[in-house]
């Protein structure tokens, strides 16, 4: 079983830092298109209406969430899967499940290394547990090996910093989180037509159901980016806010460009803090035992999480 944020199998959290969802959300039109969407009948099988919203119809590939494409995508490439770790899970589980050959570099030019033609590669900008952006210099060189790279821009809208193009690379958006509907499964591929026309194919039948498609419509709209980019100051002071909290209280901290951060507690304190109601995600199945991801929350989840650090500490 693949470790994520969010509901485990404990009560609740009082506050749940584990997920990397928008704490201002969610959206308020998005959430409304959602509840009105049309449950009472099958979505068009083709979502070709939604796609040209999305984009060049040919070149959009909508899906049940980022998971589920990212299992497809392997699931079309006979290649190595290549990863630069510590990342998302779900790449690495995508290529076990297939039993497709794996790669976890440690390092760009260990990625670098790996990348060519026959491989599928995935990079996530910004990148999912640190929150950082890889140097210009490494997404250009990367774009010059050749082999398929993913880019998974799940946390796109929610980068502190403009992430880059990178010509030639397919596409990854999963828009829930930044519109704080994580709870919403949609999400799509831009890919060149060939590729797209084959992972459509792919596809069971209604990959995306009324609520999915609500939402991604809903993105399509320029409001819900203007509001998304209006969110942003608020998030990031709150990162910062955390991260000054957590340093004063010793613990040291990495601070990327997304609305998470990670911070060294050690092995046995998430789980003394879920005991009191507070939720974080812990990284020892990244192979950082010592560490955990926590998102920037609000002010009295954030008071939470320092008076609950205070008591277990003495």
């Amino acid at each position: 079983m693949i470790l994520h944020g969010g509901p485990d199998a404990g009560p609740p959290p009082r506050y749940d830092f584990s997920t990397n969802q928008n704490a201002l959300g969610p959206y308020p039109p998005a959430l409304a298109h959602v509840r009105e969407a049309a449950f009472a009948r099958y979505p068009e099988p083709s979502y070709r209406e939604l796609r040209a919203r999305l984009g060049d119809p040919a070149r959009i590939v909508v899906g049940a969430g980022a998971s589920e494409l990212i299992h497809r995508l392997v699931a079309a490439h006979p290649g190595l899967v290549l990863v630069l770790c510590p990342t998302f899970g779900e790449y690495a589980h995508a290529a076990r499940a297939q039993g497709r050959p794996l790669f976890k570099a440690r390092s760009t030019g260990a990625f670098l290394d790996r990348l060519g033609p026959g491989v599928l590669a995935f990079l996530a900008l910004p990148n999912n547990p640190t929150g950082e952006l890889p140097p210009a210099a490494f997404l250009e060189a990367a774009a010059r090996r050749g082999g398929t790279l993913v880019l998974d821009l799940a946390y796109a809208p929610l980068s502190e910093a403009p992430v880059p193009e990178v010509p030639g690379a397919l596409r990854l958006y999963s828009p829930n989180k930044a519109l704080g509907l994580p709870g919403v499964r949609g999400a799509y591929l831009e890919a060149p037509p060939a590729i797209a026309e084959a992972l459509r194919a792919r596809a069971p039948s209604w990959v995306l159901g009324a609520a999915g498609v609500a939402m991604l419509s809903n993105w399509a709209e320029p409001a819900a980016r203007a509001w998304v980019r209006g969110t942003l100051p608020t998030l990031f002071a709150w990162r910062r806010a955390l991260a000054e909290g957590l340093l004063r209280r010793g613990y040291v901290v990495r601070e990327g460009r997304a609305n998470f951060l990670m911070a060294r507690l050690g092995p046995k304190l998430p789980r003394r803090l879920r005991e009191k109601g507070i939720k974080v995600r812990t990284l020892e199945d990244k192979g950082l035992p010592d560490w955990a991801r926590l998102a920037a929350l609000g002010p009295e989840a954030r008071e939470a999480l320092f008076s609950a650090l205070e008591e277990i500490n003495g």
